[in-house]
């Protein structure tokens, strides 16, 4: 597959012209431009560092409510009744929604984990899956459901090209001190990497510091939840000695700018986490905090949000990817022939500050078309999102049903 004389974004986020041929799921070359330039440009994949796919089957169910209500009188009754056909069905339409903003990989934290993988595997995307661990009861990690799913996730993706298997535990107040040290011990006798939520809000921020002492950051980082690989999403409320942890550690931030501002929890000090040397990539969130997964808003916002130059929210976006010859073709191609893209004299900014999701005409991942011009190329999208609303519609009269009998 060769695409003649197409603009495409180089590893140091400029702009310059090529023929980019891929074969054998690569970039196999890219030489001089021939032929007549093309109103296209090739980006690296955007990588979704922080999402709960099958959310959206939650999408405008809760609104209005803080973090703290919303999960509690409004998600986790919903997810209870989730099963996996429910989870895999909200998970197919929400890699739909990627694949067609020019997604090629994705972290995800949930359960029914298995779902999610046989939604991923349809569909062609890449994913950094975990199972949200949770000890809401003051249970332990070993034996649990949680440990027996992760393990399991972890033999499953050995035979995948497509998953990437995490440790994921939900967040500080939705766990104790020796079920976060265990996972922890796991994920380093795994070698795998580790996704948390960190200061998402105020409330959670300080209610921390009152039950343990230190900052949800501190607290993670004592408990050895930081010493392998980690990505911390949100990091709304974290402070200066926070943020010299984060950099210490090699703790990659998910900045999530439309969820933070739904829900109300602030706004992230991405400027002063970049400058201290911080990673930072970017991620959606779930569809039912967002409530999209579209990347190319939360670039244009991040950098609004942030003061960050196009080519800073880019990187962000695309975190670990580029079109370099060797690497994995996990690229999208934007139709720049648009009335809001045209007449075009910064490629970077109008990609930034103008393009859209829409714009997005092809996505590959692994030399594979994925998405064509508003079509999945691997699974029947129509089909999903029929049981997704019958999904939906199931579980919200089930909780109706439910609030009316207590009542």
């Amino acid at each position: 597959m060769i695409f003649h004389n197409t603009a495409y974004i180089t590893p140091e986020f400029t702009v310059e012209r090529a023929d980019i041929t891929i074969a054998g799921g690569v970039i196999s070359s890219i030489a001089p431009p021939t032929g007549d330039p093309t109103r296209t440009l090739m980006i690296p994949g955007l990588v979704n560092s922080h999402s709960h796919v099958p959310m959206t089957l939650l999408r405008g169910w809760g609104e209005g409510l803080p973090l703290d209500r919303w999960l509690t009188e409004r998600v986790f009754p919903f997810e209870a009744l989730m099963t996996d056909s429910d989870v895999c069905c909200g998970a197919l339409v929400g890699i739909a929604e990627m694949l067609a903003s020019g997604v090629t990989d994705f972290r995800d934290m949930y359960d029914h984990c298995d779902a999610i993988a046989d939604a991923v595997t349809a569909a062609g995307i890449k994913c950094r899956l975990s199972r949200g661990l949770t000890a809401l009861d003051g249970s332990a990690f070993a034996g649990s459901q949680g440990e027996r799913e992760t393990l399991a996730l972890f033999e499953r993706a050995a035979a995948s090209d497509l998953i990437t298997p995490e440790i994921a535990i939900h967040a500080e107040y939705t766990s104790h001190p020796d079920f976060v040290r265990d996972a922890a011990s796991l994920a380093k006798s795994l070698n795998a990497a580790v996704h948390v939520h960190v200061s998402e809000t105020y409330k959670e921020h300080t209610e921390c510091i009152t039950r343990n002492g230190v900052t949800p950051t501190a607290y993670f980082a004592k408990l050895g939840l930081f010493d392998t690989s980690a990505v911390a999403a949100h990091c709304v409320w974290v402070t200066d000695d926070d943020i010299r942890i984060l950099r210490d550690y090699g703790v990659t931030v998910s900045h999530n700018p439309s969820s933070n501002m739904k829900l109300g929890s602030g706004f992230a000090p991405v400027r002063k986490m970049l400058d201290a040397g911080v990673s930072v990539a970017l991620g959606t969130d779930g569809a039912a905090s967002n409530n999209n997964l579209n990347m190319f808003e939360e670039m244009h916002l991040a950098a609004l949000m942030n003061g960050l130059t196009p080519a800073e929210a880019l990187r962000m976006a695309a975190r670990g990817n580029s079109i370099t010859v060797g690497g994995a073709a996990d690229v999208a191609v934007i139709d720049l022939d648009k009335p809001h893209l045209r007449p075009n004299h910064d490629v970077l900014a109008s990609l930034v500050y103008s393009a859209q999701s829409s714009d997005v005409a092809t996505t590959l991942v692994n030399g594979e078309v994925v998405y064509e011009r508003g079509v999945g190329t691997r699974f029947n999208l129509a089909e999903a999102l029929d049981l997704a609303d019958e999904s939906a519609a199931r579980i919200a009269s089930a909780l109706s049903d439910s609030r009316k009998q207590k009542s």
